[in-house]
């Protein structure tokens, strides 16, 4: 069976990965191999007919809030860490565009020389046409992190679902798996859950944003050959955040 045989769940979804997921082994910065795995795995639901949007963090450069504890100006922080997602989103788009997936970057910042303007519409048309569109910089505002502006593009784009990958954990517990050898997965867990447990999901106003619009979370390990791909042909390992 190919992919195109293999009949996905959802038609538009978001893919929301951290900056960090793109540093391997390393402790700083864009890992090539890890950047180009990860391309794989995105081609893959691709073949399946799934229209993709990608947000993707910045942490791996810089990190905003990191700035501004050790004294930075937050705007300023905080605008640095968009510039750092635009960097990890051309990234994407080079590895994705080398194994013939046909990508745009936008930006909520203008910087026409690197990537297109954000406008909903022309984007809509983007994904539509089978483009996986990178929205980069955020939300384009300051004080907003980059969970909020994944929940935010996926309700502008009409996705049915954010997936949320992760490294080092295949869903979402009680607490710190890493840490805690008691820690308990969810299969499923509620929005008003995930903060009244604060369990660090996404940040606050992401989760209450997809509540008030009613878009599952699937949280799933994103080290997994084939997890995402799995989770869309109705199988695979993850925890689903929703009502």
């Amino acid at each position: 069976m190919t992919d195109t045989d293999t009949k996905a769940t959802f038609k538009r979804v978001m893919l929301k990965i951290s900056g960090e997921a793109l540093m391997g082994d390393q402790g700083f910065g864009l890992h090539p191999p890890t950047v180009e795995r990860i391309a794989h795995e995105v081609k893959s639901v691709h073949d399946m007919g799934v229209e993709i949007c990608m947000v993707i963090g910045g942490g791996n450069v810089f990190r905003g809030l990191q700035g501004s504890a050790q004294g930075m100006e937050r705007t300023t922080a905080d605008y640095m860490g968009m510039l750092a997602t635009v960097m990890n989103a051309l990234a994407m788009q080079s590895a994705l565009e080398g194994i013939g997936v046909f990508t745009r970057v936008i930006s909520a910042i203008t910087m026409n020389e690197v990537a297109e303007p954000y406008i909903r519409r022309r984007a809509v048309r983007h994904l539509e046409k089978k483009r996986v569109c990178i929205f980069a910089a955020g939300t384009g505002n300051p004080y907003f992190t980059t969970d909020t502006a994944a929940t935010l593009r996926a309700n502008e784009m009409s996705c049915e679902a954010i997936f949320m990958g992760k490294n080092g954990v295949d869903g979402v517990y009680d607490k710190d798996p890493r840490t805690h050898s008691d820690a308990v997965r969810y299969d499923t867990v509620s929005y008003d859950e995930v903060l009244q447990k604060r369990l660090g999901v996404m940040d606050a106003s992401a989760i209450a944003l997809a509540r008030d619009n009613n878009l599952p979370l699937f949280v799933f390990p994103l080290d997994t050959p084939g997890g995402f791909k799995s989770i869309l042909a109705g199988e695979g390992i993850y925890t689903v955040v929703r009502d």
